[in-house]
């Protein structure tokens, strides 16, 4: 098929799926599963499918980029054990029980393992679908697992894959190794070419420059790891998180609206390209297995969904006790999970896309010449055990969340008064010295202060006398005194990052209408 047809009937789908969640409640993924299914077994359609490079190479890292944006740099701070834990500890820990279910039930070895390392990862952006306005924590922990787990699937994935292709069993030592490589490479060559883009988006101030920087910014974090042999995930993740810090500090309003509006968009349109690919392999796998093997499929597929959810249950359940008992230091009291949280940890192990990807990227022969042993099976169980999770587990999500009593606020409302208050009594401290050193007349300097001591949430329009250029100056004045306090408030750790960002909004809009105006 070729790419124009391709991305039309994708982007229909994803349409549809959008429509369906938004108009008959039905959450995104699903929505987007169902469509994908439904499509591949209309007569007619030609199949739909992307290579499975463009999904790794293009689709992960700007969905990373997006999310390591987006989520709290000191909640993931502060939760970095328990993030480890899930994201390195588990990982492994569910390959080697999905390989050992595979070779009990006649994969050979290194090919269980790869069908582990596959599944290994989990998928965020299923768990904010089923479950959007969780509590800030366990969002960045579910988030967190997401974004660094892709590593360490993916490192143990190709060590599974080369060992097959060259006909040997992989060593421990090997895998070790090479995790350590890829993580290690990839932390260093993400955080370099990360203030390497900082410092270039000093100077690439228009809008224009600035939102072409962002656009290829996921790239190019990405490319200089897996050039290295290093692990393009973790840059993405490293580059990333620094640039949430660095920069607020030189992004303009305009430009940084412009960027936010693009991954928005970038980010919903391809999260459901991907699930409506999920969708289209129905047909493949069942064409392939309809007459012959579709029992040994079924089992296999049951009996990893089933490990899989029975390894993260107990490895959650015994993380908190095991945690205790080797730190028991006062100050680390403050960090422990409660078992409600758990019980949501527990729940949110959703397999996506990437574990579709991997499935779909192994080689289709091996050193020999010969056809990659079982690879038909491994796709058809990997979109099985991602079908059964997703429906599974999505609809046990509401109840789980109403069983956990959750708070409903979570410090954020708390932080935000903090963050608006903070920095209003910023610009108004000095809003004289300002004034002075712009030569604003009285009268525009009271009217700048009765705006300030406007709630930001609730301003209201410019009036005729604030559309007068001093004020107007005076106004992006006070704003940047705000944008300082607001820093200052975040890195003294006082606000979090997500309240940080919902303030930096607000301060972004009123920016773009005074700049509006003067248009």
């Amino acid at each position: 098929m070729e790419g124009l047809e391709v991305a039309v009937v994708l982007g229909l789908t994803v349409l549809a799926g959008g429509l369906a969640n938004r108009y008959l409640r039905v959450p995104a993924p699903w929505a987007w599963l169902a469509v994908g299914i439904i499509v591949s077994f209309v007569p007619g359609v030609p199949e739909v499918a992307l290579p499975p490079d463009i999904v790794l190479y293009i689709f992960l890292p700007a969905l990373l980029y997006w999310e390591s944006l987006n989520i709290s740099v000191h909640g993931f701070r502060f939760d970095l054990r328990v993030i480890s834990l899930l994201s390195i500890g588990l990982v492994f820990v569910t390959a080697a029980a999905v390989a050992g279910i595979g070779t009990l039930m006649g994969l050979a070895f290194p090919v269980a393992l790869v069908l582990g390392a596959v599944l290994s990862p989990t998928d965020a952006t299923a768990v904010s679908a089923m479950a959007p306005r969780l509590p800030r924590r366990i969002d960045t922990m579910l988030r967190g697992e997401s974004l660094v787990n892709d590593a360490s699937a993916l490192a143990l994935y190709s060590v599974a894959v080369a060992a097959v292709v060259a006909g040997r069993d992989p060593s421990i030592g090997e895998i070790s190794l090479s995790f350590v490589w890829a993580v290690v490479i990839g932390v260093a060559l993400g955080l370099a070419a990360g203030y390497a883009l900082y410092l270039l988006r000093r100077i690439a101030r228009t809008p224009s420059l600035a939102a072409t920087v962002s656009v290829i910014t996921p790239f190019v974090l990405y490319l200089p790891a897996e050039m290295a042999h290093g692990s393009g995930v973790v840059a993405v993740v490293a580059g990333g998180l620094l640039l949430s810090l660095l920069l607020p500090r030189v992004v303009s309003a305009n430009a940084r609206t412009l960027s936010f509006d693009f991954w928005r968009v970038a980010s919903y349109v391809i999260n459901g390209a991907l699930f409506v690919l999920i969708g289209l392999q129905a047909h493949s796998v069942v064409e392939t297995y309809a007459t012959d093997g579709w029992l040994s499929v079924l089992l296999l597929t049951l009996a990893v969904t089933v490990a899989i959810f029975a390894v993260r249950f107990l490895w959650v359940v015994a993380m908190a006790p095991a945690i205790r008992l080797l730190d028991r230091r006062p100050s680390q009291r403050d960090r422990r999970v409660p078992f409600r949280i758990r019980a949501i940890l527990i729940g949110g192990g959703f397999r996506g896309a990437v574990s579709l990807a991997a499935a779909l990227s192994v080689p289709a022969l091996i050193a020999d010449g010969m056809g990659f042993p079982d690879r038909q099976l491994l796709v058809a169980v990997t979109f099985g055990v991602i079908v059964l999770l997703l429906v599974g587990q999505g609809a046990a999500m509401p109840l789980i969340l109403k069983r956990a009593h959750l708070p409903h606020d979570d410090g954020s409302s708390e932080e935000y008064r903090l963050a608006v208050t903070t920095m209003a009594h910023e610009a108004l401290d000095h809003l004289d010295a300002d004034a002075a050193a712009a030569g604003a007349s009285p009268e525009a300097q009271r009217i700048v202060r009765e705006r300030i001591d406007e709630t930001l949430a609730k301003a209201g329009d410019l009036t005729d006398r604030e559309a007068d250029a001093a004020v107007r100056a005076l106004l992006l004045t006070a704003i940047s005194r705000k944008r300082h306090a607001i820093e200052q408030l975040r890195a003294s750790g006082r606000i979090d990052d997500l309240v940080f960002l919902r303030v930096q909004g607000d301060l972004d809009h009123e920016e773009l209408r005074l700049h509006t105006e003067r248009e």
